[in-house]
């Protein structure tokens, strides 16, 4: 047994990719085929904590709201946060018990939702930045223009709905987190990098209606469970210097100083590569090892293969 802590975080459009209809059983098919390298984690014998995106989801249940919102109270953007981490997480859960049952491995699975503490101040939440839901027709976003939604286009190109995204400061719950992941539970949490809130000096913990990053959330958590490896997947083999280029090459290791250098000189985008990279050098800072790589190449990326490594200075 390794008996060593990874997070893995997974992209809420490894579920919902762009292009294909966010129907419930085209994400339990995506789910199903995104765990093989959770499963391998677990036959190694990892500890495991698994945070996943809902950025088409969330975006989604907002639609629904608003559809709806004639017949039915809707709800707010930090519950839907909420809402999203329980259903993914539940449909990551029973994925992955049934892939762990075929490979005869026994592990619990678990889902928590955990709440993210932010700054009430934070700059970031009256700047909306990240894109949600899925690419807007041009009548929707003329609608939602009309109403004083931010619109803007993804690192894609597609125009989706955006959010503000403040930045994360603690997960509130870690601590039942890391008792869990310590007695070999697998733990889906901090989905959609968690619902976030911000503590009031009188009512305590309250929610904001925004939507936090689910790779610095991560970070954060593999800190917070003195975790070796933080591990990114995505659908881009590894970092690139020069990306969209005809120069586009891949980087297989760095360290958080180079890293760092890359970001200054604008080569990742600010909604795609970037804060995966800002998350990798974040844990990699606190001595951990970050790996940010394609969802199918994971176990290849944490044995430096393919990916891109990313680790302290010296």
């Amino acid at each position: 047994m390794k008996e060593q802590t990874v997070v893995v975080a997974l992209g809420g459009n490894a579920l919902a990719p762009a292009g294909e209809r966010a129907t419930i059983a085209n994400q339990f098919r995506h789910t199903r085929e995104s765990l093989a390298p959770i499963v391998d984690l677990a036959r190694e014998g990892w500890r495991i904590a698994i945070v996943h995106g809902n950025g088409p989801q969330v975006g989604d249940s907002l639609a629904r709201n608003e559809i709806a919102a004639g017949e039915i109270e809707p709800l707010p953007l930090g519950v839907l946060v909420a809402e999203t981490a329980g259903w993914i997480g539940y449909m990551i859960q029973q994925s992955l018990q049934n892939a762990l049952e075929r490979a005869k491995i026994q592990r619990d699975v678990v889902t928590v939702i955990t709440q993210t503490e932010v700054a009430p101040d934070d700059p970031m939440l009256k700047r909306p930045t990240k894109p949600i839901g899925n690419e807007l027709s041009e009548a929707r976003r003329a609608t939602l223009g009309r109403h004083g939604v931010a619109v803007g286009q993804d690192s894609a190109g597609r125009w989706r709905r955006l959010t503000a995204s403040p930045m994360p400061i603690d997960l509130v719950e870690a601590p039942i987190v890391r008792r869990l992941v310590e007695q070999g539970t697998i733990v889906i949490t901090a989905g959609g990098g968690g619902p976030p809130v911000y503590r009031d000096p009188v009512l305590r913990l309250e929610g904001v209606d925004a939507v936090v990053d689910k790779d610095r959330a991560a970070a954060i958590l593999a800190r917070e469970l003195r975790a070796a490896l933080l591990l990114i997947l995505t659908d881009v083999p590894a970092v690139y210097r020069d990306y969209g280029t005809d120069r586009a090459a891949p980087i297989r290791r760095m360290t958080a100083g180079e890293a760092q250098s890359l970001l200054d000189a604008g080569q990742c985008g600010q909604g795609s590569m970037r804060p995966k990279v800002e998350a990798a050098i974040a844990f990699a800072r606190t001595g951990g090892r970050a790996v940010i790589a394609e969802l199918s190449q994971g176990l290849a990326a944490i044995r430096g293969a393919t990916g891109t490594t990313i680790v302290a200075e010296g």
